[in-house]
């Protein structure tokens, strides 16, 4: 049985006459007997009885019955499809760690102000796992600061960012003007991320290799603790520059150019190569590509 005859069925049981029905579906009248016949066939039952006018039997009834709920249905996933496509609803999973989420933040802002019936979720994971989880289809896109080298992912460069050495305000290399080189910070107390990154093993790598002792004496288990603790004047930080913006503007940190130690650190966007975005996640994905610097 299809669609089209059990809106028939539903014509003639409503107008009560094969021929109204008929003008009403804009079919001829053996038209829409030929298809109550199908149908009948179909069902195995006799849906009709043939009067003056035409009733539903027991078994049209159950038929109708069903075919009402299955048009309400239909017409509830077709108006839910329509606001997809129109971003009245939709759900998007972004996956970042501190640093990119920060980075994300004019993004959301400006999306939610879109969008604001679509629901976004900027969710916190380590970076090793979100091209995995982007490929799995349990992240839409996904925000690092590295290449991942994955073929099933396209990686985008958005933004242009580079490990800071950040210090308090009142530090004497804050007012020094330049770049300093690596060896003044020997002598330094550093503060330092405690979860493991390729920049953090650049940084340790560089220090070996020039031969400086790097004196770490705290590990945090964020940025923001990190920050909060150089403003303080506990010690000094390199940091993601995107994650210390604010403080920066504000004066709360100042950035010393370091001549031996320049890490850029690219943010980019990674996204399913062969496409499968869903019309919300497209439209944060056209955001974030719009944004890039």
């Amino acid at each position: 049985m299809n669609l089209a005859d059990l809106e028939t069925l539903l014509a003639v049981a409503r107008e009560r006459s094969f021929s109204r029905a008929a003008e009403q579906l804009r079919r001829t009248q053996p038209a829409v007997s030929l298809a109550i016949r199908r149908l009948e066939t179909a069902c195995g039952e006799r849906l009709l009885d043939r009067g003056q006018p035409p009733r539903l039997t027991p078994a049209g009834e159950v038929v109708a019955r069903r075919t009402e709920r299955m048009l309400l249905h239909h017409g509830r996933i077709s108006q839910e499809l329509a606001e997809l496509r129109g971003l009245q609803r939709g759900l998007v999973a972004v996956g970042a760690n501190e640093s990119t989420a920060l980075w994300l933040l004019p993004v959301v802002e400006a999306f939610h102000a879109r969008h604001p019936r679509i629901k976004l979720e900027v969710r916190r994971s380590l970076s090793r796992n979100i091209p995995a989880e982007v490929l799995a289809g349990d992240l839409d896109l996904g925000v690092v600061a590295y290449d991942p080298g994955e073929p099933g992912l396209d990686a985008t460069v958005v933004y242009h960012d580079r490990l800071a050495f950040v210090v308090p305000a009142q530090h004497p290399l804050a007012a020094v003007r330049g770049p300093v080189p690596l060896r003044r910070l020997a002598r330094e107390s550093f503060i330092a991320h405690n979860v493991e990154s390729p920049y953090r093993d650049l940084t340790v790598g560089a220090f070996r290799r020039l031969r400086v002792p790097l004196n770490i004496t705290l590990e945090m288990p964020t940025i923001e603790s990190i920050k909060q603790l150089v403003a303080s004047g506990l010690g000094v930080a390199f940091v993601p520059r995107v994650s210390a913006r604010r403080e920066l503007e504000s004066g709360a940190l100042r950035e010393v150019a370091i001549r031996d130690f320049k890490v850029q650190r690219p943010l980019r966007l990674l996204a399913p190569r062969r496409g499968g975005l869903s019309h919300a996640a497209a439209a944060f994905r056209d955001l974030v590509l719009a944004a890039r610097i």
